[in-house]
């Protein structure tokens, strides 16, 4: 049930205590990926599943910027700083606690939210009548390739979602102008902070490789893995642990 498009009475009389909030970024994708690529995938993968389980999930609109400043020489990059962010979606997540949804799941599609929704998570709750948690779609899946940045696996997850959006007669530019490697490691260490420090146009990985059939598995598997993270969350008791 998409929240945006329902009336207030319509979500009033909705029979579950289960959300999704998909959480994303707007953020270069190289010469060849929409810059909403991040919330376009964690909104894809929320609603996918919400269509398919036995049990109805109110699914909120994307939140569509994240902690993304490390693509700010790239234009059309937005950011917030990880505390706005973190409130951001602390807040979002109490309107839902106010109504009843006490069951909520930050569905992710941006890497550098991760640390960020983990927390959120993690506050709410602990402080909360609620069970809050993080679920990362490409850190769920087992596909053909490596994450990168606009790489393979985002561009072939978006040739099959929302091919439109993707410029194909660009893939040659995209692997032509990145690069194979996130980061300059030194000693364990990525001593590069910003994206533009290793790769001239925004890529990590060979974005000529994707493929709209392994976008389609990605989906799959991403979709089955909050699907039974969905189950788990469904039958676990609300409550703050108590003291020992």
């Amino acid at each position: 049930m998409d929240l945006h498009a329902s009336t207030w009475t319509d979500a009033d009389a909705a029979e579950t205590d289960i959300a999704f909030i998909p959480v994303g970024s707007t953020e270069q994708h190289g010469p060849h990926g929409p810059l909403g690529t991040d919330f376009l995938a964690a909104e894809a993968v929320a609603s996918e599943t919400a269509d398919r389980v036995d049990r109805e999930v109110m699914v909120t609109p994307p939140m569509p910027v994240g902690v993304s400043e490390e693509h700010r020489q790239f234009t059309g990059t937005l950011w917030v700083s990880p505390d706005t962010f973190r409130s951001y979606v602390r807040e979002v997540a109490e309107s839902l606690l106010h109504h009843g949804w006490n069951r909520i799941v930050l569905v992710n599609g941006h890497g550098g939210n991760v640390r960020a929704i983990g927390e959120v998570a993690a506050r709410l709750s602990r402080a909360e009548d609620a069970l809050v948690v993080p679920f990362t779609w490409f850190e769920a899946v087992d596909g053909a390739f490596d994450m990168g940045h606009a790489g393979p696996l985002e561009t072939s997850f978006l040739l099959h979602t929302q091919p439109e959006l993707v410029e194909t007669d660009r893939l040659d530019a995209g692997r032509d102008g990145g690069t194979d490697r996130w980061g300059e490691w030194v000693s364990g260490t990525n001593v590069a902070h910003d994206s533009a420090e290793f790769t001239e146009n925004g890529t990590v990985g060979d974005p000529t490789r994707a493929t709209a059939e392994e976008g389609e598995n990605l989906l799959e598997q991403a979709t089955t893995a909050l699907e039974t993270l969905l189950s788990t969350l469904a039958d676990r008791p609300v409550r703050t642990v108590p003291h020992k």
